[in-house]
């Protein structure tokens, strides 16, 4: 830059030529955001719920995870920050920040507990002044008469980690966790920018870049060819190929023990390999409003609720908490259908 100045404000120490080219610029690494995985994130949650060492730092970790708040933001929420709109909920204004914008960020009812336990144990005293515009401010935040501190809140999610057993953890990653979900949970990228407060797409795009659909899409292809070469030729069968036995899949176990993603169905049962991940299309029709069921399905749902329940038992057992999650809401669904057509049969 100093090279291009003084050739347009015509040095004569100016290079003759262009110098620099942008082959000669290193490139900077892209690196992801990074998030804590569900389980971690599950276990960090309960370590500040029932473990702080510092409660009030602890609430405000919590409400960083919860509305995906850069360090400097959480602390600098104002007591007022709680905004109610007509139809719309409670929302979260959130300050200015790093980037100079404000946004609101809605809240869940959860949330909202964790902002009014904070109410009540802050410390009331006398407004502070603001730092960005030196203003008296009653900041939601205050200890002892004092603002909490980045260092205190540091103190608190270290105690916390250790409680959780988890390693080196940063406040930051709250903010990449909150975001990763949202991705997770198929959030369109205005309303990422517009939650994170990024300008560019550019910012959150690199969260969509985490779990990229074609890419998973292209691997489930290559995945289901690679097991049709693995196939046995059918009796007199000629050119096609035939599902592997199941005692091959199961080792001749019981379905129900197999080391595999396992979902049932009233009609049968899925077995999938843990690197192909859970089934999209898992019990989609029994969680279907459309879906209906007549007293002779009765005995037939009462087994595939009892399977439901092994299979939730079996997946918590290997940690795979989603998949045990996954098969606790076929349960619920189950008992409100069997609740359903036991009233409409009397």
């Amino acid at each position: 830059t100093f090279l291009r100045d003084i050739t347009e404000w015509g040095w004569d120490a100016a290079p003759p030529r262009k110098v620099l080219f942008r082959d000669d610029i290193p490139k900077l690494p892209q690196v992801l955001p990074r998030y804590l995985p569900i389980d971690a994130d599950r276990r960090l949650t309960a370590a500040l719920t029932e473990h702080p060492d510092n409660e009030l730092a602890a609430l405000a970790l919590r409400l960083q995870r919860a509305c995906g708040l850069r360090i400097g933001e959480l602390l600098d929420l104002e007591l007022d920050c709680v905004h109610e709109l007509d139809g719309n909920g409670a929302w979260l204004k959130v300050p200015l920040g790093k980037l100079a914008t404000e946004r609101m960020v809605p809240l869940d009812p959860e949330t909202l507990e964790v902002i009014d336990r904070v109410t009540q144990i802050r410390s009331h005293g006398r407004p502070l002044p603001h730092p960005r515009y030196r203003r008296p401010a009653q900041f939601l935040f205050t200890y002892l008469g004092r603002r909490l501190t980045q260092q205190g809140v540091r103190r608190e999610l270290d105690h916390a980690t250790e409680v959780a057993g988890l390693g080196h953890v940063t406040s930051h990653q709250l903010r990449h966790t909150y975001a990763t979900a949202l991705v997770n949970a198929g959030v369109s990228l205005q309303a990422l920018m517009a939650l994170l407060g990024h300008q560019s797409a550019e910012m959150s795009l690199r969260y969509g870049r985490l779990f990229d659909h074609t890419v998973r899409t292209e691997y489930e292809r290559a995945l289901d060819l690679a097991k049709q070469n693995t196939t046995a030729p059918a009796a007199g069968d000629t050119g096609g190929r035939t599902q592997l036995p199941l005692t091959a899949i199961t080792g001749g176990r019981d379905w129900k023990d197999a080391p595999l993603l396992k979902s049932r169905m009233a009609g049968g049962f899925c077995l999938r390999a843990p690197a192909q991940g859970a089934c999209s299309y898992a019990n989609i029709c029994e969680h279907c409003p459309s879906y209906r069921s007549e007293p002779s399905s009765l005995p037939i749902l009462a087994a595939q609720r009892v399977d439901a329940d092994a299979l939730a038992r079996d997946a918590e057992q290997r940690g795979w908490i989603d998949e045990a999650e996954r098969h606790q809401k076929l349960i619920a669904r189950l008992d409100a259908l069997i609740a359903d057509t036991e009233t409409q049969t009397g």
